[in-house]
């Protein structure tokens, strides 16, 4: 029986509402999306999830504070659910930062890491679900990283091709993860 991965993104930021890649900083979540992880917590309820693994940084953890308070499941933070690390470029507006994206899909950006590497990173992460969640459903907060190791790793979509798409949110998007899967 496989491990049901259920992906949802981190919650609209104040950085979202001004247009800056935030990166490795931590951020935090806007009124609306303060609102939004309320919501994602009444939307996940009674869902089946046995446990939240969520990215460590503020605004995801905020996230999964907001969406699961009062529920008797354990939230646990995971600093390899991260978004890339964009180095120098954390917190520079989006749009400038995600111009020279391609450019960076395995050269890391000045002072961080490539965006391979932040898959691998999930990756890592992705290795170790197996040995204690077999078999269940497990929800997990992260970012566009954490979303590509997932379509990249779990269902085998090449990396350039993630990289030249949109982002395309949504309320979730589920995987099967396969008893071991493929090594980073």
């Amino acid at each position: 029986m496989s491990t049901v991965i259920v992906f949802e993104t981190h919650s609209w930021s104040a950085d979202n509402d001004r247009g800056i890649a935030t990166g490795w900083l931590p951020g935090q979540l806007s009124e609306k999306g303060r609102r939004l992880a309320a919501e994602l917590g009444e939307r996940r309820r009674d869902d089946g999830i046995a446990a939240v693994f969520s990215s460590d940084l503020r605004r995801a953890a905020e996230t999964a504070e907001i969406a699961f308070a009062g529920q008797d499941v354990p939230v646990l933070l995971d600093w390899r659910l991260r978004e890339c690390d964009y180095g120098t470029g954390n917190g520079m507006p989006a749009t400038e930062l995600h111009r020279t994206r391609a450019g960076h899909l395995d050269v890391p950006y000045p002072g961080g890491e490539s965006w391979r590497q932040a898959v691998e990173r999930v990756g890592g992460f992705l290795a170790g679900v197996p040995s204690r969640w077999a078999g269940r459903r497990i929800l997990v907060i992260g970012h566009v990283s954490t979303r590509w190791a997932l379509d990249h790793l779990v269902d085998g979509v090449p990396l350039e091709q993630l990289m030249a798409a949109d982002f395309g949110w949504r309320e979730g998007w589920e995987y099967r993860l396969p008893r071991h899967p493929a090594a980073p």
